[in-house]
């Protein structure tokens, strides 16, 4: 029996929404259904793809299968949107769009107004991860599009959004918080606070540049958690200049005399073809944004 796209729908639908009741409602299929879908992928396979309690979870055999329906699906999304493209000449449908806090709070809502306003067919999906999480989902086609921190290599067909420096985060009472630069070093007896959503590779860059070792004081996933942690006065932190509009009153940023910058970049994946509005989205995005 051929596996079918239905039959990938509903993998990914399950694993994604954690429960077949919740893959049925974003299938808008019946909940017996999704189970008769799925049982007979796994018939088709011979092994069991999930773990049905306590809670979804997949198998290492669902791991690899789910990898390869995510890919498939996201080139029959691409296929679908180019044969609309030909037919309508219009950006129709949805395209899932993947970025990092910071991104998400600063850059991303200022092009997803403007792609709202250029592209009107278009029903964009943000998806907020880490750094690892964003190339992941982009490579695996659980989504489209990403903004991905200093890749390396730029994929062809990629645009700069954005350029940013990393500077020091302080409370506003801190004894540094009035200096207009400090270094690294003046902050050895503070502890040291690190997001594990991004940005952790750069920031061991700067203690190196610096001479320091670098030894987290905790390591906590949120930035938001990070951010009440700093202003709780626990410790210190390091984080690109765009988090600045994420800080209280009681938080400021200060440059740091270990210059390093980060490059946001817009980008379909390296390894299929784009998603024609992807590429309709890069144009729009290449002429609003003036790196800097």
């Amino acid at each position: 029996m051929p596996v079918t796209l239905r039959q990938l729908d509903v993998l990914v639908a399950v694993v994604d929404e954690g429960g077949f009741g919740a893959a049925a409602d974003s299938l808008r299929m019946s909940q017996s259904a999704v189970s008769h879908s799925l049982a007979a992928l796994e018939s088709m396979t011979g092994a069991p793809l999930v773990v049905r309690a306590p809670t979804i979870a997949t198998t290492p055999l669902g791991d690899a299968v789910l990898a390869h329906a995510r890919s498939v699906l996201a080139s029959v999304r691409a296929l679908e949107a180019t044969v609309d493209l030909h037919r309508h000449d219009a950006m129709i449908g949805t395209v899932r769009l993947a970025a990092g806090v910071t991104a998400s709070h600063r850059l991303v809502p200022e092009l997803l107004s403007r792609w709202r306003a250029e592209l009107p067919g278009l029903d964009v999906r943000l998806f907020e991860g880490s750094d690892e999480e964003l190339q992941t989902w982009l490579d695996t086609g659980a989504v489209d599009a990403a903004v991905l921190n200093d890749p390396d290599p730029i994929h062809h067909g990629a645009v700069v959004l954005a350029r940013d420096d990393f500077r020091a985060v302080l409370r506003a009472d801190h004894p540094l918080a009035g200096e207009t630069r400090i270094n690294l070093g003046d902050l050895t007896d503070d502890p040291m606070l690190v997001s594990t959503s991004g940005c952790e590779p750069q920031i061991m860059t700067m203690h190196a540049m610096a001479g320091f070792p670098y030894v987290p004081a905790q390591r906590v996933h949120a930035t938001t958690t990070l951010l009440g942690m700093i202003e709780a006065g626990l410790g210190v932190a390091i984080m690109p200049a765009l988090a600045l509009t994420m800080l209280t009153d009681n938080l400021v940023m200060v440059v740091l005399d270990q210059h390093l910058e980060r490059t946001l970049v817009f980008t379909g994946p390296s390894g299929r073809p784009w998603h024609p509005s992807v590429e309709r989205m890069r144009d729009v995005a290449q002429a609003t944004t003036k790196p800097g």
